[in-house]
Formats: structure tokens, C-alpha cells, sequence
């Protein structure tokens, strides 16, 4: 049992329990997530570690099942034991979209890669029957919450935080009425290149490697293409971005174009708003400062979905209480930007 053993000797006996010899497990860079990874060098495989009783673990090897069967490629689950919190995990490699980026792979390549992987999921008869939560006002105004609990004090320390959320929030709620009862996909939530990789030896969207989907859920198909096409982390050309959202329509053609854009603005600014108070809850509470140097990239995303959105009312509510919103860039001392690189949470 757990209870008698330290973690490391839990470890050591799980991975032993799979090999004839008991191999080095190198740690991997750690992230925002709590999870734990460590690579088993012999093999190509992963350790994945969690806290025992990590509500997520479970969802994410059924999730990787089910993406497999759906013909996509999310790590095999080989074994798990999950009360200890282990599992032993395909290892896709080092080849994630942002290494390939900055070794000046083909950017058009490779998001169209992405953005095929998405159409096969979100065609695929049977990817939205799978027992995970709605994407409805629950999740959605937890993710808002952010913005008004941590983004907001920092960004105007005398705002009246109470007053602003009750507005805040109301005007949102019927901005997401619809959104919110959205049923149409299995959505991944943190699509973007820090998640994605490329697996040289498969072909066509099996080709492309999932990462973090163990909070997915079930709403809008728009939200993971805004996750991929407007990163928190990378500039993206305006013009590629159309580029990708055309060749979605293209591969789905039967799609109701004028309703998806709706979404897909709708969610962008949604999005932008969660991440803005997340990056700074994840340097307050934690301790991650390395997010900070994203927030005014994030914060013109946002103004520009806000807009295209036809969100003035929430626009005009942001600049009377925050009038320094779009301009709040915070410096954290002793932080680097590349010091907590990994994924979006």
C-alpha cells in the first residue's frame, strides 16, 4: 500500500514490475500540470506519476482509449495502477509542434496537420459519445472566475471586485446562452502546440500526437480550433489563421458556417479572458512567473475577439472599471520565459 512505501519506492517497484531489469527513469521538465513524467530510456515509454486520487487520471487513459479507437493518436495506456497514481504511457518522443517551429519546420504543415486531426475528430461517428462532463455555464464561468478573482485585483487593485464581477459575469451569461448548450464535439481544450506532436513513423492524422485532454469535454467544435489558431504563447499571422479556418470549413463541408464563426469569436474571447486570470493565478499562487511575459499578447488577442465577438457591452464594462487592462504586463523578478515552458492549463 502507499501508505507504506515513499513514492520513489513506488515508483521503482511499478516500473520494475514491467522490465526484466529495472531502468533509469529520467525526469522530464515539469509544467503547469501536477502531473509527473518520467522517460524509461530502454524503451519508448513514459512513467506518468500523479497525487493518488487525482480526479483527472482516470478520465485521461479513458480518454487515450478512446481517441485510439477513433483512429487518433493520444499515448497507448500500457498499464496503470490507480492507487498509487501510476501509468506507463506511450512516449511519442521529442518532436513537439514548438521544438519543430523553432527548428523552422514548415508552420503550414504543420497546423494543417493539426487542423486535419481535428476534422477527423470532430467527423468521426461515435467521438462525442464518451461519459465526460458538458462544456455548459458550470466550467465555462469557473474558467471566467479567473479573470475576476486573480486578473482583476492585480490589474486594478482599487476596483470594486465584487461590484465588477456581478456585472461581469451577468453580462456573460447571456453572451454564453447558447454556446453553453453546444453538444456537437469531444473538446480537448488545451489544442495548441505545446500538446501536439508529430510521430514520424504514422501517416495522415494518426501522424499527429495528443497531449492533455484529460479535462476534455463535451461542447462547442469551434473552442479547439481557437485554442490552436489564437496561442497564448506564439504570434500566429492573421492570414494564416484564415488559411486554417478555411481549410476546416473545407473538411466539413455540411458545417453551418455562419454559426460556427459566432462560436468560434465567442469562444476566443471566452478563452482570452480565462487565460489572462489564469497566468496570473499561476504566478500569485504558485509561483510559475514565466506565464506573466504572455498577458499583453493575450490581452490583444482578447480586445480583437471581444470585438469581432460584437461584445461591446463587456468591452465597455472592462474599460470603465480595468482602463489599464490591455496594458497590464506585469515583470516577476528571478522568472524566465522559457523557464516554465509547457502546457496552457
Amino acid at each position: 500500500m502507499l501508505q507504506s512505501q515513499t513514492l520513489p519506492d513506488a515508483r521503482r517497484e511499478f516500473i520494475a514490475a514491467h522490465f526484466d531489469a529495472t531502468p533509469e527513469a529520467r525526469a522530464l521538465p515539469a509544467d503547469a500540470s501536477p502531473r509527473r513524467y518520467y522517460r524509461i530510456e530502454v524503451a519508448p515509454k513514459l512513467l506518468m506519476e500523479v497525487e493518488p486520487g487525482t480526479p483527472d487520471f482516470e478520465a485521461f487513459v479513458r480518454i487515450s482509449r478512446h481517441l485510439n479507437a477513433l483512429g487518433l493518436s493520444a499515448p497507448k495506456v500500457f498499464s496503470v495502477d490507480f492507487e498509487r497514481g501510476l501509468a506507463l504511457i506511450e512516449d511519442f518522443g521529442h518532436g513537439t509542434f514548438t521544438r519543430l517551429l523553432g527548428a523552422s519546420h514548415s508552420e503550414e504543415k504543420l497546423y494543417g496537420l493539426a487542423v486535419d486531426a481535428l476534422i477527423h475528430l470532430h467527423e468521426a461517428p461515435g467521438a462525442a459519445r464518451i461519459d465526460v462532463p458538458a462544456y455548459d455555464h458550470g466550467p465555462l464561468f469557473e474558467e471566467l472566475a479567473m479573470f475576476t478573482d486573480w486578473f482583476v485585483p492585480q490589474c486594478a487593485p482599487g476596483c470594486d471586485a465584487a461590484v465588477f464581477k456581478d456585472r461581469f459575469l451577468g453580462l456573460w451569461k447571456s453572451a454564453l446562452t447558447d454556446v453553453a448548450e453546444s453538444r456537437d464535439a469531444l473538446v480537448l481544450r488545451d489544442y495548441h502546440v505545446d500538446n501536439l506532436m508529430v510521430i514520424g513513423d504514422r501517416q495522415g492524422v494518426a501522424a499527429c500526437g495528443l497531449l492533455d485532454f484529460q479535462d476534455a469535454l463535451i461542447g462547442s467544435a469551434a473552442y479547439d480550433l481557437v485554442s490552436l489558431t489564437q496561442d497564448a504563447r506564439r504570434d500566429i499571422d492573421p492570414a494564416l489563421e484564415e488559411r486554417l479556418i478555411e481549410r476546416y470549413f473545407a473538411g466539413r463541408p455540411c458545417l453551418d458556417r455562419q454559426r460556427f464563426l459566432t462560436e468560434y469569436w465567442l469562444l476566443a474571447a471566452h478563452r482570452h479572458t480565462k487565460i489572462l486570470g489564469n497566468f496570473e493565478r499561476l504566478s500569485k499562487r504558485d509561483g510559475k512567473h514565466g506565464y506573466l511575459i504572455h498577458l499583453p499578447r493575450v490581452a490583444r488577442l482578447l480586445d480583437k475577439a471581444l470585438m469581432r465577438a460584437g461584445l461591446d457591452d463587456i468591452r465597455a464594462v472592462m474599460d470603465a472599471a480595468l482602463p489599464s487592462w490591455r496594458d497590464h504586463a506585469p515583470v516577476a523578478p528571478n522568472s524566465s520565459p522559457t523557464s516554465e515552458a509547457g502546457r496552457t492549463p
